[in-house]
């Protein structure tokens, strides 16, 4: 039996990892259906149709707000009981959906309410995920961390995918206007509960914090929480491989958010593509796919040449994929860009995890991953924001596609550079090992 598959029948055979597993996985797949409907009644309705500046209008209202509290989200991470946070924020979200699906089904997907309650819901799905990456390192070994990562990130993103899926298919069940896609909502919710329901299995104080502070009156809790993230980044500067791991991957979210904006414009009824929603959903399938791909490769990969290595090799291929698949401006070939591409991705992130989940200490890793996803927030909201000046309505740009392209390419050598240049001076990379030679 090779090293790779005797790590995963570790991690799976561990009853806490297949609990928190299970959790992540019907919490993503109603991710993904909700965010499917929120999709179709924004993008893809036939009444109406999406440019790139009310494309960038929609995700900086979805995705800034949470932005900028994240760090301070991720303080309570280090304060509050995760088991805690899984249970009441999937009953949370369920509930603000609900409402939701009612509103958007009268007043419409850009009303203040239907937004307001959309933000909400986008707000705690990144909390909740920063908190199952936190208290993964819980229930799982340190020498498996990689492993149990690259199975667990990319089967929640695979979740995610069959999520939207069926969103898609269900959407020929409900409708296409804006009462289907409140239908959709509602299944989403259903699944949220059965969530809460599966997070109620685990047991209250697995998931840590370890050593979570003592409880304080509101203004000491307000000024912890100010300290604690000036603390968090501190903790990330003084880490070498997670602060050029941060930087590495909030580069890639931008160039990787120019290319979602553009070719979610392409396949919109007026964009040069033009396969409407079921065409958007192959491309993302084909992502997903590519991620499955990187799940199988990467730990074998990191034992050979390491980890920082392999987000340099992954974002120098990026650039290329890019240039060779993206200039066509054929679904076919966007099929096999999109493939690639979620390789990269989903290969750099399932690095970056471990990087971060090896080097920051527990009583800090809420904060520093709230920190990061807010990092993701704001790199793709900027990329939005570009997209509103460089694309056209239809979404086809050659500048953008040698732009993104170029972006990934000056990002993969100056991550190895400074990388090379660090070589010897830092801890060994977490990289997934022999179990024998680590046995005790």
């Amino acid at each position: 039996m090779s090293t790779d598959s005797r790590a995963l029948r570790e991690v799976v055979a561990a009853p806490d990892f297949r609990r928190l597993l299970s959790v992540r996985l019907l919490g993503q797949f109603a991710d993904g259906m909700f965010q499917a409907a929120l999709f179709s009644a924004v993008f893809f309705n036939p009444e109406r149709a999406t440019s790139a500046g009310e494309a960038a209008a929609a995700f900086a209202t979805l995705l800034l707000p949470y932005s900028v509290v994240g760090p301070f989200a991720g303080v309570f991470l280090d304060r509050w009981r995760r088991q805690r946070v899984l249970l009441a924020g999937n009953l949370v979200r369920a509930s603000v959906i609900v409402v939701f699906a009612g509103l958007l089904a009268t007043l419409g997907p850009t009303s203040p309410p239907v937004v307001a309650l959309a933000l909400i819901v986008v707000s705690a799905n990144r909390f909740i995920l920063s908190g199952l990456s936190a208290a993964l390192p819980h229930v799982v070994e340190t020498r498996l961390l990689v492993t149990a990562n690259s199975f667990s990130t990319t089967l929640g993103a695979g979740a995610a995918a069959a999520g939207g899926a069926a969103a898609v298919a269900l959407r020929l069940l409900f409708g296409t206007d804006d009462l289907g896609a409140a239908r959709n909502a509602l299944v989403a919710a259903l699944l949220y509960v059965v969530a809460a329901v599966l997070a109620s299995r685990i047991a209250s104080r697995l998931l840590g914090p370890t050593d979570p502070p003592q409880h304080v009156r509101l203004r000491s809790a307000f000024a912890a929480v100010a300290r604690g993230v000036a603390q968090g980044a501190q903790h990330v500067r003084e880490r070498g491989p997670a602060a050029r791991g941060l930087a590495a991957i909030s580069a890639h979210r931008f160039f990787y958010g120019l290319s979602f904006v553009a070719t979610l414009l392409l396949y919109t009824e007026q964009g040069a593509i033009g396969r409407g929603f079921s065409g958007l959903g192959q491309v993302i399938v084909a992502s997903v796919l590519g991620g499955l791909l990187a799940a199988i490769v990467t730990p074998a990969t990191t034992r050979r040449i390491g980890t920082q290595r392999w987000i340099a090799v992954m974002f120098s291929a990026a650039a290329v994929v890019e240039l060779a698949f993206g200039l066509p401006y054929t679904h076919e070939a966007f099929l096999v860009a999109a493939f690639f591409l979620g390789f990269a991705a989903q290969g750099s992130k399932i690095c970056l995890d471990t990087l971060l989940q090896e080097s920051v200490a527990d009583d800090y890793r809420g904060r520093v991953f709230s920190f990061y996803d807010t990092l993701f927030n704001v790199s793709f909201v900027s990329a939005a924001a570009a997209s509103a000046v460089l694309l056209p309505p239809n979404g086809k740009s050659y500048v953008v596609i040698v732009l993104v392209a170029g972006g990934y390419a000056v990002t993969a050598l100056t991550y190895a550079v400074m990388t090379a240049r660090r070589a010897g001076q830092e801890p060994p990379e977490p990289i997934v090992t022999s179990p024998s030679s680590l046995s005790g």
